[in-house]
């Protein structure tokens, strides 16, 4: 059993004052809370513009970095995609972004299990805050974790990709469904109208 703060480096993600402020123009995003999701993983779509102040370069994201997150009721993590060499974008004050440090694990499996329902119970229970509970650094850091063999890790994060799609696959039929029924009732009652008409 190993410590997460073994295997990875941890920082805050880029200390905004505030709300964060939309600047177009300047080529630099700011990824929130609200442009990440388990499921959908980082929407570069939805992260606005902004402007980095101030005479330190700020620490731009880079494939294969981890965005946890540290505020909320859960607490998840979201693997930062290929994009990232295409974008300057820094995460928010509400994750920790975190880098592997060991060629023995992959990102995208160290992400896959900080979502999986062992971490979970740790995090919920050493949050901290009544209203708004927050994980603390060091909380993170100790998080235990185990670390199969590259190859086992490899097959996990695949069957994963192939679960998650075909999550997506069934909601969207689920959503298509659902607008043709809401169709036929659309005609079903425009027809009754047209016949009271009559």
């Amino acid at each position: 059993m190993l410590q997460l703060g073994q295997i990875v480096k941890m920082k805050a993600g880029h200390p905004f004052r505030g709300r964060i402020p939309e600047v177009p123009g300047t080529g630099v995003l700011a990824i929130q809370m609200k442009d990440v999701s388990t499921d959908g993983g980082l929407n570069w779509g939805t992260a606005v513009e902004t402007e980095i102040t101030g005479k330190r370069e700020p620490d731009y994201l880079t494939p294969g970095n981890i965005l946890f997150a540290i505020r909320g009721n859960h607490n998840y993590a979201v693997l930062v995609d290929e994009v990232a060499v295409e974008q300057r974008a820094v995460a928010s004050p509400h994750f920790f972004v975190l880098h592997c440090i060991s060629d023995t694990v992959f990102p995208a499996f160290l992400a896959w299990l900080l979502n999986q329902e062992p971490l979970q119970r740790y995090f919920k229970r050493e949050a901290e805050g009544t209203l708004t509970k927050s994980i603390r650094r060091n909380v993170l850091e100790n998080a235990p974790i185990t670390i199969p063999p590259l190859e086992r890790q490899q097959q996990i994060v695949q069957l994963a990709q192939c679960v998650n799609q075909e999550r997506q696959l069934l909601e969207e039929l689920i959503r298509n469904n659902e607008t043709m029924l809401a169709g036929i009732a659309t005609d079903l009652l425009n027809d009754s109208h047209q016949g009271g008409q009559k």
